[in-house]
């Protein structure tokens, strides 16, 4: 089913190279170079990515880059132009990482930024709209090119985001990093209908139905309400009936998250929330099997994200870019400095946030895929000059990788903004099992401030069902005795039972990020 709903591989029809290039290969041949040069290209990417967070550039901008040098005018000479496929594995790519991304966010998070989250998705949405389709106005387009460029750029994107602030060494306040991320998981259902409205007036030549903008609401609780079910009824089934083996775990969640993206939008709802609110209520803490869980989500997250930014550079003609680059340059700047920063600010003016929050908040208009996949849409209509917003729409989204994108460390430290969480331990030592266990593995940073620190361990007063299992001090491994003296900068795992966790919160301070299992 997947395989047709991909196209029935049609589109690999598409993928030949430049006949200039490698002359009458022949079809399987053909397909053999394309996907061998899109995997060295994938390849170059993950070796870069060090680099790449080194000098503060978003790995999006390092994909999109390789994906134009792999296409018809580039080295790699793949000639790609299919809108409908591109639409659907890019919509696939972000069932992946927005469920990764809600599977490592814990149910509380969300609740703590759901009111100022969702302002930002619907009327922080249609102010950055309007703003930007005046703006595309003044600098000469007409007002059906303006409008659906403010459509299509209007919403930040979840890719974007979660590679930036997810990614790296980026270390943000807990507060406002779940208030962006959430905001991009609940704001795409407003950037489509604003698109589609359009797409239809246009199309239609009649004044767009704004009654279509009561879908907002329809499709957030539609979303909301289906996502949440099904992950309570995923974490209840995971729970209760184990599997025959640990490795069909994440088979099982990423049908979860499939058929979650499917019922919400057939019901129409929002799938994109749907499947991301799926990933919060599976409530990866009480899932056996969720260290390894996690890592096998977010590689496909980030498999995702690789693909599908490839796929969207090779949509691209690097000739065609030049030509609405000074247009692109001044629509980017005007989103980046005027629309988000004075939308953001008017949506969050009676909330409680700071006036170095508002900004930073502001400033963090990351754009991806969202706004490219929605540019396709004018495309796949067939609109005249949808072409040329769809170059206009990926210029923009190249220079918002740099500005703001680029910036955002610097920028967490102007502010300081960044967060007070330790960083995971070098060292991770896990206990996996396809069974919900009652005991917890900890890692704990000594700090000289905890009551443990200078003790040994058999001056610790333990729970009886508590024992540590593991010392790692700088690259060496001790091990647990009772004469071992815990010293300051020591990891420890601690292992025992949860309802022993405020005592050993008491004894060792907080666990770090990274090191519970």
């Amino acid at each position: 089913m997947i395989v047709a709903w991909l196209g029935n591989l049609d589109h690999l029809k598409h993928w030949g190279m430049a006949a200039t290039a490698v002359p009458a290969l022949g079809e399987p041949m053909e397909t053999a170079l394309v996907l061998a040069v899109l995997g060295l290209l994938g390849a170059i990417a993950v070796l870069s990515s060090r680099t790449a967070d080194r000098l503060g550039v978003p790995a999006v901008l390092i994909l999109l880059v390789l994906g134009m040098v792999a296409g018809r005018q580039g080295l790699g000479g793949i000639s790609f132009t299919d809108y409908h496929f591109a639409f659907r594995v890019g919509t696939l790519a972000l069932i992946l990482i927005l469920f990764e991304g809600g599977f490592s966010t814990s149910v509380a998070q969300v609740r703590s930024v759901l009111l100022p989250a969702s302002i930002l998705a619907t009327l922080g949405v249609a102010i950055t709209a309007a703003l930007v389709a005046v703006a595309a106005h003044l600098l000469g387009l007409t007002w059906t090119k303006s409008l659906l460029i403010g459509a299509v750029v209007s919403s930040t994107d979840t890719a974007a985001v979660f590679s930036v602030l997810r990614a790296g060494s980026l270390r943000l306040n807990t507060r406002i990093s779940r208030t962006i991320e959430v905001e991009s998981c609940l704001n795409d259902p407003m950037a489509v209908i604003l698109t589609t409205m359009l797409i239809q007036a246009f199309s239609w030549h009649r004044p767009p139905a704004w009654m279509m903008l009561l879908q907002v609401p329809v499709q957030l609780v539609v979303g909301a309400g289906i996502g949440i079910l099904i992950g309570l009824a995923g974490r209840f089934i995971l729970r209760r009936m184990p599997l025959t083996t640990s490795a069909l775990i994440p088979a099982f969640t990423v049908a979860l998250a499939l058929v979650s993206f499917g019922i919400a939008t057939l019901a129409q709802g929002s799938g994109f929330l749907a499947v991301y609110l799926t990933g919060v209520f599976l409530d990866a803490s009480s899932l056996p099997y969720r260290s390894a869980l996690i890592r096998v989500h977010a590689a496909l997250a980030w498999l995702g994200q690789i693909g599908m930014f490839l796929m969207l550079g090779l949509l691209v003609f690097p000739s065609q870019l030049w030509q609405v680059a000074w247009t692109g340059l001044a629509i980017a700047l005007v989103l980046a400095l005027i629309a988000r920063p004075l939308a953001v600010a008017l949506c969050l003016l009676p909330l409680r946030y700071s006036g170095k929050e508002t900004v930073f908040i502001g400033w963090v208009g990351l754009r991806g895929a969202v706004p490219i996949i929605l540019a396709t849409f004018p495309v796949m209509a067939h609109l005249p000059g949808a072409r040329h917003i769809f170059n206009i729409v990926f210029f923009l989204v190249v220079i918002n990788t740099l500005v703001p994108g680029a910036t955002i460390r610097r920028v967490t430290r102007w502010f300081k903004l960044g967060s007070e969480e330790k960083p995971a331990p070098d060292a991770v030592l896990e206990i996996n099992s396809p069974r919900a266990l009652a005991g917890d593995l900890a890692s704990f940073l000594i700090e000289p401030s905890v009551a443990v620190c200078g003790a040994t361990l058999r001056e610790i007063e333990f729970p009886p069902a508590a024992a540590v299992m593991l010392i790692v001090r700088g690259e060496e491994f001790i091990a647990a005795r009772g004469d071992t003296r815990l010293a300051p900068g020591d990891h420890v795992y601690v292992f025992f039972n949860r309802r022993d966790r405020g005592l050993i919160d008491l004894l060792f301070g907080r666990a770090e990020v990274g090191g519970t299992t």
